[in-house]
């Protein structure tokens, strides 16, 4: 359920400070932040109508509970400032030095980040975010009590700001709290998510819950009594509470189609002992008086989940026979199941170093960080890696084991594929075949939780096939194979490169001699800016770079007309003609701003509409043009005037079986023509050629021979006139 938002004043802050807090210049420097953080946001107000600075007093105030340090309280209560006022990271580190300084920037840094996009620019400053972040945790708890507070707040949004923060909440930061093994902070921020994203289904949910709570107490009550006396006749001393399910919970197992009465841990029971043997004993003493339900015990004792959760899962059949979960755990592994990675403060020792100790247990114990370390180890791309982190790390995971009985965390619906990418890159090349449980399964079987895997390899295994990469789920088992394959592709490019390339020089009658001198090299490579000729001929091989041009670079031929003529056009920017007021006739309209739209490149001798747009008069297409298919409304009647006065731009693609010479003799085409290229851009891809030419012709007659023109040269597959 959710939480009432207390009045929080910093007094009250720092007197659930000073319970673990004893150090006093840690307590004054608490004070002076909170002191500059209500000076800096003076004045301002939330839209809840409050003073801003009761903001980060409810952060700094959630972190209480996991008794947060002295460091990451005065952050929380700087969080905003850099952000929202000019203070800079400058004048900050002065004041409060650079620790405090870096959370706070890291804070403001997270603040930015958004998984939506697919922008290059935009993609390598996430990946920058999310290493930093995995270099000192307590950036990434602070954000998640910051969120926690303004979910708490987030009635004064309208619905549609409320669902967004919603789902973003449920798809980034919920998983990072689970990763980080801070249930508490999770489920809250779960509810809450529900609440405002699916409010019927959340309030339908609290409704069953209220018709059913005086029955389920008396229940559990019952319950707890019950186990309470065996477990005092065994000596066993212990602690016994109730424990509610979150309506997240209770919403994900109705949403699989189970029933309200069908979930079994609606009634359900958390015991603490004193220790680890205390918990076997404890369950046994348990299941000697109450029948346990086969398959239903989990041992996360013995075998912890990567998240550092500890505790023994066990469901029976109670008093009236009712079906109780029961979860037993030490009050240490309690404290780690409630608070994670944060559980640290708990047991810092005077004198540690928090940061460090905390990254140095997050380093050991949480796949989370170890796969973001892997991730940035492997190279990636920036895109590839933010989809990864997205895709792999954040989403739902299954727990599966090695041979060993070493755990391993993946994306619920990984394959084997996956499993043995994660476990090596060499292991993922060398897979034959897969074993689970004992039994060989497809490559595509959906990994359970608690599978074991035993992956065959073969040291002679002529590699991945191409068709796994649709089989794996994670992105980081796809980029591998996709890997091992561009490493043949550039052998194979290579290989053809260097044949091109030995063919054009018998062509120009040069002896391969004569051509590879230290000299020649090097002025192929200063041009080019690359590092081997083995690069060079990867790239003729792939179609990027033109042989006969690789030799004029050696041998400072003089280029024809044609080749001045295509380096102009492939290093010009497209200008947009001029339109003549002369060239187009609205009807019914005079003086008025005609624009020739981009997408579809009208010329004259084409069936054109207009279309009115909002302060920029009329914009004209080509009749068949979709973008205006549907755009009745605002179309209006144009043509073109009988004698037209100037030049416009056409868009083709051509699509060729090999480049060789190919550009130069289009260029050769427009030679004494009615019509000139403004801008060659290359799109090949490996073995397929493909150009896209922006050209400038008086009307459509003379676009079309030129089309004619091109189709008819041997290595042309096709040409075609571009709509965007």
């Amino acid at each position: 359920m959710t939480k009432l938002v207390l009045d929080i004043t910093f007094d009250r802050l720092l007197e659930k400070v000073k319970t673990y807090i004893k150090n006093e210049e840690e307590l004054e420097t608490i004070e002076k932040a909170y002191s500059f953080a209500a000076k800096m946001h003076f004045g301002i107000k939330r839209l809840t109508g409050e003073d801003y600075i009761d903001h980060p007093l409810h952060v700094a105030y959630i972190l209480t509970d996991i008794k947060a340090d002295a460091a990451t309280l005065c952050a929380a209560l700087m969080h905003d400032i850099l952000e929202d006022t000019e203070v800079t990271k400058e004048e900050m580190s002065a004041m409060f030095g650079e620790e405090i300084t870096n959370l706070v920037d890291g804070v403001t840094k997270i603040n930015k980040l958004n998984f939506s996009g697919s922008n290059d620019a935009m993609n390598a400053n996430h990946r920058k975010i999310i290493v930093g972040l995995s270099e000192d945790v307590r950036v990434i708890i602070i954000k998640l009590a910051d969120r926690l507070h303004n979910m708490r707040t987030l009635w004064v949004h309208a619905p549609k700001k409320q669902k967004e923060k919603a789902k973003e909440t449920l798809d980034i930061l919920t998983p990072l709290a689970e990763r980080l093994g801070m249930n508490q902070l999770k489920s809250e921020l779960e509810d809450l998510s529900l609440r405002y994203y699916k409010p019927d289904v959340y309030f339908s949910v609290v409704e069953k819950l209220n018709k059913t709570k005086a029955e389920r107490d008396k229940h559990v009550l019952d319950m707890i009594e019950s186990v309470s006396e065996i477990l005092d006749k065994n000596n066993i001393k212990h602690e016994i509470k109730g424990r509610s399910k979150s309506i997240f919970s209770i919403y994900k197992k109705l949403d699989k189609g189970k029933k309200f009465s069908e979930i079994y841990d609606l009634l359900a029971l958390r015991v603490f002992v004193e220790t680890d043997a205390e918990c076997y004993s404890t369950l046994g003493i348990i299941h000697s008086k109450f029948r346990p339900i086969p398959k239903r015990f989990k041992d996360y004792v013995a075998m912890p989940k990567t998240n550092m959760y500890q505790s023994l899962h066990t469901t029976v059949f109670g008093v009236d026979e009712d079906l109780f979960e029961i979860q037993i755990r030490t009050y240490k592994m309690d404290e780690i199941a409630e608070h994670g990675i944060a559980s640290h403060w708990s047991y810092k020792e005077k004198g540690s170093n928090v940061k460090a100790d905390m990254q140095n247990e997050m380093e050991q114990k949480l796949q989370f960080f170890q796969s973001l370390m892997e991730l940035q180890k492997e190279g990636e791309t920036d895109e590839e890696f933010v989809n990864s982190v997205r895709n792999d790390i954040l989403k739902k995971s299954v727990y599966v084991f090695t041979p060993l009985g070493n755990v391993i965390e993946l994306p619920v619906g990984s394959t084997p594929i996956d499993f043995a990418y994660k476990v090596h890159s060499r292991v993922g090349d060398q897979m034959v075949g897969a074993i689970v449980n004992g039994a060989i399964v497809p490559l595509d079987y959906e990994l359970q939780d608690n599978d074991i895997i035993k992956i065959n390899t073969n040291n002679n295994s002529a590699g991945p096939s191409r068709e796994w990469i649709a089989l794996a789920k994670t992105n980081s088992a796809k980029n591998k194979i996709k890997s091992f394959f561009h490493k043949i592709d550039r052998e194979e490019n290579l290989k053809a490169g260097t044949e091109i390339f030995n063919k054009e020089l018998k062509r120009q009658k040069i002896a391969y001699t004569e051509f590879f001198t230290n000299e020649n090299i090097d002025k192929v490579l200063t041009e080019l800016k690359m590092d081997s000729m083995d690069e060079v001929m990867m790239m003729i091989g792939g179609g990027k770079l033109n042989a006969l041009s690789t030799i004029h670079l050696a041998n400072k031929q003089t280029d024809t007309k044609a080749e001045i003529l295509l380096k102009k056009a492939q290093s010009s920017e497209i200008k947009k003609p001029h339109v003549s007021h002369a060239d187009v006739v609205v009807e019914g309209a005079t003086d008025i701003k005609v624009n020739i739209a981009a997408c579809c490149k009208p010329l004259p001798g084409d069936d054109i509409v207009g279309y009115i747009t909002k302060g920029y008069g009329i914009t004209v297409h080509r009749s068949n043009c979709p973008n205006v298919a549907e755009l009745e409304e605002r179309i209006i009647s144009v043509h073109w005037s009988e004698e037209t006065d100037q030049k416009y731009q056409a868009s083709l693609m051509v699509r060729a079986s090999s480049e060789e010479h190919l550009l130069l003799d289009i260029i050769a085409k427009t030679s004494g023509n009615d019509n000139m290229i403004q801008n060659i851009t290359n799109l090949a891809k490996g073995r397929n050629f493909a150009y896209e030419i922006t050209i400038l012709v008086p009307n459509d007659e003379v676009l079309y021979k030129f089309i004619h023109d091109i189709e008819s040269m041997p290595n042309v597959v096709d040409v075609e006139r571009l709509i965007k």
